[in-house]
Parts: C-alpha cells; structure tokens; sequence
C-alpha cells in the first residue's frame, strides 16, 4: 500500500492544456454542494471577500489500493499532501480574510471520513454529481470507471473568478502558492 502522505520522487508533471483559460473573470454559479462541515454550501453566493476552492482528484484510504496506474496519471498523485498544506497554511490564508474549501467529486461520507483522518479545519465539498464540473467546464479525466476533476484551485472575489491555478504540481506546495499570490495581489 503507498504512503497516502508521501510524494514519490518520480511522479508525471501536468501541462498547462488550456483547459482552464475560459475561467478568469468569470462568475460562481449558483449551484449548493454538500459540505463535510455543517450546512450545505451554495457557490454563488460565497460571503464577500475571497474565496480560495482548490480542487483535487481523489483521496486514498489508509489500507485501500489507489486506481491501477494511478501515479502515472500525470496531476492524479498527492490529494493528501495538498489537503495537509491547505491544513498547515490555513491561519496565514485567513490572515488574508480568505476561507478556504476543498472540493472533490468524490461523495460527503467519503470526503468526511478523510476530512476528519486529517483534522482540516475547512470544509471539503462534495461535487458528486459533476454539477460545478460541468457547469464551469473544468478539466476532468476517467480511471477506474470515475470521473475525476483535474487539480486546480479557484480564487473567487465577491463571487467572480479572479484567479486560477492550473495545473498545480508539486500539490504539497499548493498552499504555499496561494499565500505567496495573496501577499502579491492583496
């Protein structure tokens, strides 16, 4: 079983495909994920301020095989280094007056169970149903029967996409690119 919380050294790095370019200045639709934290979260209408979404493929399970191939997906690997990095770096984005959500396509129970393994102080939410995937057009790929939204991370201003990071490689330093875009663009 791989070490969820491990990188290896030899993972696949993304390319930027364009799949992304569309989504600057564009607004947050009005469409409500379930939350792992409380009440259901409806994205267009985000509190004022900032909003960071960043996006990710799949969290593995302690004991549980990742897809077959999985670290050959370019992109695929490092779900729970980014969501330790969003965890580890969440007083400094809040110091920005940014809330920070995960999001994923896998359901709540799964995204819940994963949420509190790794004590995030945010919610993650779920877009099973592939609503916000569609609706915004994000970049998706298929394995294992599952369609899974590519990793990428969504800064949202008083409900316009101000900002997009894609592709987001390594994931363990997401968080860190945000802070360091936040300080630069206050």
């Amino acid at each position: 079983m791989p070490d969820l919380s491990a990188l290896p050294p030899d993972l696949p790095c993304p390319v930027d495909d364009g799949a992304c370019a569309h989504l600057s200045g564009g607004l947050m639709p009005a469409i409500t994920l379930p939350s792992t934290r409380g009440p259901d979260i409806e994205l267009g209408a985000l509190p004022p301020g900032r909003t960071v979404i960043y996006c990710y493929p799949l969290t593995g399970r302690p004991g549980e095989s990742l897809p077959d191939g999985w670290d050959e997906i370019p992109g695929a690997r490092g779900c729970t280094p980014q969501a330790c990095s969003f965890r580890d770096h969440h007083r400094e984005i809040q110091e920005f007056g940014v809330t920070v959500f995960g999001l994923s396509t896998q359901t709540q129970n799964y995204q819940r169970e994963m949420a509190e393994r790794l004590h995030l102080p945010f919610p993650i939410l779920s877009d099973s149903d592939l609503g916000l995937v569609r609706t915004l057009r994000l970049p998706t790929f298929e394995t294992a029967g599952m369609t899974l939204v590519k990793r990428l991370t969504l800064i949202v201003r008083d409900g316009m996409i101000e900002h997009v990071f894609y592709p987001v490689f390594p994931p363990n330093e997401s968080a860190v690119q945000v802070v360091a875009w936040l300080a630069e663009c206050p």
